[in-house]
């Protein structure tokens, strides 16, 4: 019986927190160990003198996925927080000095398209029509484990298999529809959501683009910070139990089962099930025994595409800009400055970035009058070379000048009152994320599906992993998707229905 069952949580980020309120609301005993003072994981706030930043995400795309979850814990999902839609969905600025604001409502977006790239309209048409289906056909394959070759001849996978374009690049899947290659940018850029580049980003992922313009995107007042903030309460709400400031040293393993968790104190927690929502990379060099792996070994984990990394700069500032809340600049080489980042793993000269100016939409998040200014350059991870405690004052007045130059953030040095920067290798030695690759492991062909690391862990039994770096992959939607597949696992099994049945 589920309520007989006992759940150990390693990470209380969004996809551990998902898993850990579902099986609660179902009547299992539920402890979460967080090595942080907080919950969230990157999907966690911090702040200082009125100011309040999210640490990572700040787009809420399939809010619906959200919804779906809350409901199943009992709950509805506004009793929680508050959702706002963002119209326009972004400010795109381009070194071309096109500037394309996509609107909330597809066909304002398609009078957007005529103001700024006339002769597109037609092939934007083509495209959404196109997506929408692909969307329907592809969405419901991300909700279900694929553990074994035999699982791709699953009926959602075969229905939608005409719309995948995993042959092609996300690039010149979009330069079917769109002749303006700003605006294919304008279509392909959400592949840095998963940390790569649209050249190499497989087709498939247009559906991002489809989703955010047919969908939307939101902002819970106070960040999405509030969504893992919410989950916790729900936790509590249903009787289990949360220890921060509680890190991990190791999953127990007797017998080729998980039996349980030693403490970094020293403690010991007995567990029949235990779901690891730690970094993947991370959790398999640190927290399981090379003696218990034999697939993700060390040079394994290591010898794994990984996603680029980030460089944020959290800026506090005493005045209001007139810029709209999401803003991506591109450089004049795009291409060039992906390549960069991916290939040749430097720091570029122009690089690309995006900045919220969320104080638009959420007045709660600074003091009357000022802002906050979150700033996103996606940059090499560690695998490169750099030396951030060396490159980073420079790499920061580079940034600076940028934000001034082309953002629309006028004097901005002038006017800032608060500020800190995350570099890779902070991202790395302090947030324990490995090779600091903020989006975890890529989304390449050879890491999708049966070929990513199984939500039921490969290893060894009674141990589930949740996150970005498991299926179906990075991103909030798809790591609340993955919290969801371990919860029907463990429930399923606590039921006697058998795992194969999982569909």
């Amino acid at each position: 019986m589920a309520g007989s069952k006992k759940i150990a949580v390693v990470g209380a980020g969004p996809g551990g927190l998902t898993a850990a309120m579902l099986l609660a609301a179902r009547g299992c005993s539920v402890e979460v160990f967080e090595k942080q003072p907080y919950v969230g994981g990157r999907t966690s706030s911090f702040g200082q003198d009125g100011y309040t930043f999210d640490l990572g995400p700040t787009f809420l795309m399939m809010k619906y996925v959200l919804e779906e979850v809350f409901n199943l814990a009992g709950r509805s999902l506004d009793d929680y927080m508050t959702l706002k839609r963002i119209d326009p969905l972004y400010r795109l600025v381009f070194r071309s000095g096109k500037t394309f604001l996509p609107a909330a409502d597809p066909e304002r977006t398609r009078e957007e398209i005529t103001r700024v790239f006339p002769g597109n309209e037609e092939g934007f048409d083509r495209l959404m029509r196109r997506e929408k289906k692909k969307c329907a056909r592809l969405v419901p394959c991300l909700s279900i484990p694929y553990e074994k070759w035999h699982h791709l001849l699953r009926k959602q996978l075969i229905h939608a298999l005409p719309y995948l374009d995993a042959h092609v690049s996300l690039y010149k899947h979009l330069s079917r529809f769109l002749h303006d290659p700003d605006l294919v940018i304008a279509f392909t850029f959400q592949a840095k959501y998963l940390g790569m580049s649209p050249w190499d980003c497989p087709g498939l992922f247009s559906i991002l683009s489809y989703i955010e313009h047919a969908l939307g995107i939101y902002h819970p007042i106070g960040g999405p910070n509030q969504i893992t903030k919410a989950m916790a309460k729900v936790l509590a709400e249903e009787g289990g139990t949360l220890h921060l400031d509680t890190g991990v040293k190791e999953v127990l393993v007797q017998n080729g089962h998980a039996v349980g968790l030693l403490l970094e104190s020293g403690d010991k927690v007995e567990a029949d099930d235990v779901i690891v929502n730690a970094d993947f990379g991370y959790a398999m060099t640190h927290l399981v025994g090379q003696e218990h792996r034999r697939k993700y070994t060390d040079d394994n984990v290591r010898r794994r595409a990984y996603s680029c990394s980030t460089y944020m700069l959290y800026l506090g500032v005493d005045r209001r800009y007139d810029i709209p809340h999401h803003n991506i600049v591109f450089a004049a080489d795009y291409k060039r400055n992906l390549d960069e980042i991916s290939r040749l793993k430097v720091l570029s000269g122009d690089p690309s970035f995006y900045v919220q100016n969320a104080i638009v939409t959420d007045p709660t998040l600074a003091p009357e009058g000022k802002s906050t200014i979150y700033v996103l350059v996606p940059v090499p991870n560690t695998d490169g070379d750099i030396d951030w405690e060396r490159d980073a004052p420079a790499f920061r007045e580079r940034v600076l000048d940028a934000l001034e130059t082309h953002a629309g953030l006028t004097d901005l040095r002038r006017h800032i009152e608060f500020e800190t920067a995350i570099t890779p290798a902070t991202w790395e030695h302090e947030k324990l994320i490995f090779k600091g690759a903020t989006f975890n492991l890529a989304h390449t062909m050879g890491q999708m599906l049966h070929l990513r690391p199984h939500n039921r862990f490969e290893e060894f039994d009674h141990c589930y992993l949740v996150g970005g770096g498991t299926h179906p992959g990075s991103g909030l939607p798809t790591i609340f998707m993955s919290g969801r597949i371990v919860a029907d696992y463990i429930l399923r099994r606590a039921a006697g229905t058998p795992l194969s049945e999982h569909a």
